[in-house]
């Protein structure tokens, strides 16, 4: 069928791969940083969205895209790009986990009669980072840019729409429309009355269309798939579906996994997604991963996580009944806003370096699995579990997950994920659209190179170690997961 390619405008720059149609073999890749310029150093939470636009360009260069049939894109989530009746920006994007939006947050749970009526509502409780609560934010501090906005974009809607040079046609995808406060996964419609609660008055909203569905095709005949959130084109680009789950280790972290369902949680822990097939992503997060890593590597003055890594593995499953409660920011899984970590089991015989770093290791991934256990106990079934970040290629990682998480721990090779996502889906749009494939049915492309590790005999251990970690959080913090 020839070739398409799926480009990814992340938070930082653009990236860009070719794609064979048929098998998904990365051929060609490009990649741009945005041009922005945050004067106090750190990542701005306002952003021109024509940064994207021009990443994108010089990651394109030298003929990258020659020959390409159909584009895919995928892009940051929680970007809000509010447009006047012109389709002018009425003020630069906001983006990210704007803190400035917290009260905002606060607001809009109570004015909509609390965080049941949220999940009842959308599948999720309104957070800084979601559009909804930025457009609260916009009303109440920035009333005359507020009344200005006519069109509300995401940042994948946006980018595909000037792809297209701007047409009448706005649309949007399920997934990405999922993420925004306004539009439920389970119902499959917008809530435009929680955008008046939210703004004051109504906006047009992009049309939301189908998985495998064109946004159009431009001039020079190349086509414009749906687009989609990063978050579910990278689930789409690793493959992942029913009975997989995705563990992301970052600072934080966060479990998702596939479901032919949407799911309503009235305490919050899901956040309910759709994915880019026509599924839903359950979306579970803690507050404290790879950060807890890192605290105990300062804490016993170790230069980076090989050496803490290194360190646990000369220590045994359960580290000598040392139990690290990780909730060093406060913890979301369960909602412990404002406590702290806490270290238990402290005896003469655990008080080595290599028991705390084991604990360190232990204690994370405990935790994860706590979020694991919400989904589970939820009727998500998880037999596989993708594990994600650099934190994943860790020896004391690999060995402990499986056991802990009960299930086969799959880490995949580092690639372009979200990229290859926007390709596949790119792909399935152009053979939906010449007649070759099935709107039901996604292209089967090579999975990702991966490393498979099985819990084996260590199963029993893991159950073990567990039990000695959910004993402590049961003592120092009775009934946190009951809701």
């Amino acid at each position: 069928m020839g070739i398409v390619a799926g480009l990814d405008s992340s938070p930082d720059f653009t990236r860009i791969v070719v794609c064979d149609t048929d098998t998904g073999a990365v051929l060609r890749q490009g990649y741009a940083p945005h041009p922005v310029e945050s004067p106090g150093g750190g990542r701005p939470s306002d952003i021109d969205p024509q940064a994207w636009l021009l990443s994108l360009g010089e990651a394109a260069g030298g003929g990258l895209l020659e020959g390409v049939q159909a584009i895919g894109v995928s892009a940051q989530q929680n970007a809000l790009i509010p447009l006047d009746a012109q389709g002018n920006t009425v003020r630069p994007a906001l983006v990210g986990g704007d803190k400035r939006a917290q009260v905002a947050a606060a607001d809009l749970i109570d004015a909509l009669g609390g965080r049941e009526a949220w999940a009842q509502a959308v599948g999720s409780v309104p957070q800084a980072a979601h559009p909804v609560t930025k457009l609260r934010w916009l009303a109440r501090t920035e009333p005359e840019n507020a009344q200005r906005i006519a069109l509300l974009f995401q940042a994948h809607d946006w980018l595909v729409w000037q792809l297209l040079g701007r047409p009448v046609r706005r649309t949007t995808d399920r997934g990405g429309a999922s993420g925004t406060g306004y539009w439920s996964a389970a119902t499959g419609g917008y809530r435009s009355d929680l955008v008046e609660l939210a703004l004051g008055h109504q906006a047009v909203l992009p049309e939301v269309i189908g998985p495998a569905d064109a946004a159009g095709t431009t001039p020079e005949g190349l086509l414009i798939s749906a687009g989609t959130g990063e978050t579910m084109a990278a689930a789409f680009g690793l493959g992942i579906g029913l009975g997989d789950a995705v563990v992301s280790l970052g600072a934080s972290g966060s479990v998702m996994a596939v479901h032919p369902e949407a799911l309503t949680d009235q305490s919050g822990m899901i956040t309910s997604l759709a994915d880019a097939t026509g599924l839903h992503l359950p979306v579970v997060t803690t507050l404290n991963a790879v950060r807890a890593l890192r605290g105990a590597a300062e804490l016993l003055g170790l230069p980076d996580l090989d050496g803490l890594s290194e360190l646990a593995m000369k220590s045994t499953p359960g580290a000598h009944g040392l139990v690290l409660l990780p909730y060093l920011e406060g913890e979301r899984t369960p909602n412990l806003p404002h406590t702290a970590g806490t270290l238990a089991g402290l005896r003469r015989e655990s008080m080595r370096p290599e028991h705390l770093a084991r604990a360190a290791f232990e204690g994370m991934l405990c935790g994860l699995a706590d979020a694991l256990d919400v989904l589970r106990g939820r009727g998500v079934e998880v037999h596989r579990v993708f594990l994600l970040g650099p934190a994943a290629e860790l020896p004391a990682v690999q060995a402990v997950a499986p056991a802990l998480f009960g299930a086969q721990v799959v880490v995949p090779q580092p690639a372009d994920y979200a990229a290859i996502g926007a390709a596949r889906q790119a792909a399935w749009a152009l053979g939906v659209s010449q007649g070759s494939l099935d709107p039901r049915t996604p292209p089967i492309w090579q999975g990702a190179t991966a490393q498979v590790l099985d819990p084996g005999d260590d199963l029993a251990v893991g159950q073990a170690v567990r039990q000695q970690y959910m004993s402590v959080r049961e003592q120092t913090h009775p009934g946190a997961f009951q809701a």
